[in-house]
């Protein structure tokens, strides 16, 4: 079980509330076929403010400068707490052709977790991101390691829950993972799962017809053999039936 320190900027009052990833349906399929997760280096992301902290320079207590040894030890998912976004389903289903799984929080930790024991205290993370500007950034990373000479993994995974404020829209949750023994799993770390119990819901681009939409409904659960709710988003379904006063 994981500790509460591996659970960043989360209220553990509320930390079994649903996030959600968008996908493609190719990476869907795959994800029920091959039965395993995939986190990838903060280097494939493209902001490049991520990680800024870590790939920066560090200036010892005797004035040596230093690099961050283990900068490149991280690997990551990002979810996002939205449930219903144009924007999301813009960017990450361009073409329509994406849908959009769910799940909670613990049971997207602890699906990582459960494969690192004893060691999941210090290599399994998970996050809400903090918005922050440019000078809440830099007063955070002249601080989150001030009188620290071995600063914890904890501490060391906040540094990548940190964003600008431009990418507000998001509101993300990150997964992380710590490769604590500097195996370096190269640009993308995965691990088994059962993707029946991590997702609940599957839901289909709500730009999509209807008959779109069963054809889809159709393939997703012949290829995955997904019991769960397979929806249409409704985002974009005007209001029916609507009657306003007029001339009263």
């Amino acid at each position: 079980m994981l500790k509460t320190n591996n659970y960043i900027n989360i209220d553990l009052n509320v930390k079994d509330q649903y996030i959600y990833r968008i996908i493609s349906i190719e990476r869907l399929i795959e994800l029920f076929s091959n039965k395993k997760n995939v986190l990838v280096s903060p280097r494939k992301w493209e902001d490049p403010f991520e990680n800024f902290i870590l790939k920066s320079k560090a200036r010892l207590s005797d004035g040596e400068i230093a690099d961050f040894g283990f900068r490149d030890d991280f690997y990551g998912q990002c979810w996002t707490r939205h449930k219903a976004s144009d924007a999301m389903w813009r960017i990450y289903s361009p073409e329509s052709s994406g849908v959009r799984i769910r799940t909670t929080i613990p049971k997207l930790a602890n699906s990582l977790a459960v494969g690192l024991q004893p060691w999941q205290n210090v290599q399994c993370f998970i996050g809400k991101v903090k918005y922050l500007n440019n000078k809440r950034m830099m007063d955070f990373a002249n601080t989150v390691f001030k009188g620290k000479i071995n600063p914890e993994a904890y501490e060391l995974a906040k540094t990548l829950l940190i964003k600008r404020p431009a990418f507000k829209h998001e509101n993300e949750v990150r997964l992380l993972y710590f490769e604590k023994e500097n195996g370096k799993s190269g640009s993308i770390y995965e691990y088994d799962i059962d993707p029946h119990s991590l997702i609940d819901q599957i839901m289909i681009d709500p730009r999509l017809d209807c008959s779109e939409f069963r054809k889809v409904k159709a393939d997703i659960q012949s290829k995955t053999n997904f019991k769960g709710r397979i929806l249409r988003s409704l985002l974009y379904a005007p209001p029916e039936n609507m009657v306003f006063p007029f001339g009263l």
